[in-house]
């Protein structure tokens, strides 16, 4: 099949090199040169594990080609996939399609004959109607069809997750959609993926649907962490205790400083704007997003507590800065807020994280990038765990204690044992673990 995918952000690029994996012909699109450029020179303009080698691979055996020419792209496309930022808009929390209807519009103008236009973005329910309305508007040819196919890849476990996913969702509204997008996924009918076709607007939804869902699943675990420090509870074993019950599953269990990333934050304001317009209530969902907000602006509130309730003057370092280990993405990042109320209180703050200090820098002036964690460490009053990158998971614990100038390990992923951390030297502070440890 031969297929153009018009975006080469995190599931742009992930997609369109792993459709190329499974032997498609794929040319990816995108207006901005500097992307174009380092793709064709071989860089990645995003951080993911193996990307890289897919890459460079499919694109040296000619399967995966990338442009700034749109109409080169999809010159004789069997299905155009566009995969384009829908952020969330400032103050009102709607999704941005400008750049999705803007890619509608020149698709229109540069298809030669019939195609599958599909949705890989996250959009809200109804978008696919208005691109059909803008396709036929702008002159597409006859029979062009839209579908909707949305996107469930975690960051950090994406190849993985594209290549063996828990299944695959078709909206189409006719027989041609279906039938390329069946073609489309051919190769991944020999590991049994379950294919899921609905109508459209059921697909847009069902990507919402289910980013709410394990938001709220981590913001529940949150406030359950919450009581389990008020009541002398330990959350690890409850968490364990509820996630062995298959109704509930153990997955998106783990208390810690909040959600971030590029999904979960916009997604959930977006569903929300979809049912206010539709006058539907959302308690629940408006709920998650309220407790998510709030938890990663009080994680500093921790750190001051161990500090005595003084930050003026105070050297925090803080370990990981992206919203969840093997990305660089830093979207909404717990440490953000995090960091910024400590300065706000007058800590200093030195950081770390080993791959998204290009990202993170411009979103955090004023804070010092060290290179290791031992460095993060060095004369500061206390030591937060942010990210739970695998390098953090055995520190060296008594180096961290002689180094410190204080003795305060503030862990908000629950790494490590409090006995562990206590037997070092430091004091210990987790999430959903009773009262400050040492």
């Amino acid at each position: 099949m031969r297929i153009c995918m018009i975006g080469t952000g995190y599931v742009g690029l992930v997609s369109g090199a792993c459709f190329a994996d499974f032997g498609h012909d794929v040319t990816c699109v995108d207006k901005v040169p500097e992307k174009i450029e380092g793709l064709l020179a071989g860089r990645m303009p995003i951080w993911e594990p193996g990307l890289e080698a897919l890459v460079k691979h499919n694109a040296g055996n000619g399967r995966l080609k990338f442009t700034t020419d749109l109409a080169e792209g999809i010159r004789d496309a069997d299905a155009v996939f566009i995969a384009v930022g829908t952020p969330a808009r400032r103050g009102d929390g709607h999704a941005d399609l400008s750049f999705v209807y803007a890619a509608a519009k020149e698709i229109a103008g540069a298809l030669t004959r019939k195609a599958v236009i599909v949705t890989k973005s996250t959009v809200p329910v109804g978008t696919g109607d208005e691109i059909t309305r803008i396709l036929h508007e702008n002159g597409a040819p006859e029979g062009t069809s839209v579908a909707s196919n949305p996107e469930f890849l975690r960051e950090g476990a994406a190849i993985r997750d594209f290549k063996i996913p828990d299944r695959i969702v078709v909206g189409a509204e006719d027989e041609f959609a279906r039938d390329v997008l069946r073609e489309v996924y051919r190769p991944l009918f020999l590991n049994k993926a379950p294919i899921l076709f609905t109508g459209r607007r059921t697909a847009e939804l069902i990507k919402y649907a289910a980013n709410a869902f394990l938001a709220t699943k981590i913001s529940f675990i949150n406030e359950i962490a919450d009581l389990c420090e008020a009541v002398g509870a330990d959350v690890q074993e409850v968490s364990r205790g509820i996630g062995l019950d298959n109704r509930i599953g153990p997955k998106f269990l783990h208390a810690g400083p909040g959600y971030g990333g590029s999904c979960f934050p916009k997604d959930t304001l977006a569903l929300l704007q979809t049912a206010e317009k539709e006058g539907v209530g959302m308690r629940i969902v408006g709920s998650v997003v309220e407790v998510n907000d709030a938890r990663k602006a009080a994680m500093a509130d921790r750190v001051r507590d161990v500090l005595g309730g003084e930050l003026q003057g105070k050297k925090v370092g803080v370990l990981g800065l992206t919203f969840k280990p093997n990305t660089d993405d830093m979207r909404d990042a717990p440490s953000l807020a995090l960091i910024r109320r400590l300065q706000e209180g007058g800590a200093e703050v030195v950081a770390f994280d080993p791959v998204g200090r290009e990202q993170a820098e411009p979103m955090l002036p004023g804070v010092t990038f060290a290179e290791d964690a031992y460095t993060v460490a060095t004369g500061a009053d206390a030591l937060v765990l942010v990210t739970e990158w695998d390098e953090f998971r055995a520190l060296d614990l008594r180096r961290i204690a002689a180094v410190m100038r204080g003795n305060h390990l503030v862990d908000l992923r629950n790494v490590y044992e409090p006995s562990d951390v206590l037997r070092a030297g430091l004091t210990y502070r987790g999430i959903g673990r009773g009262e400050l440890q040492g």
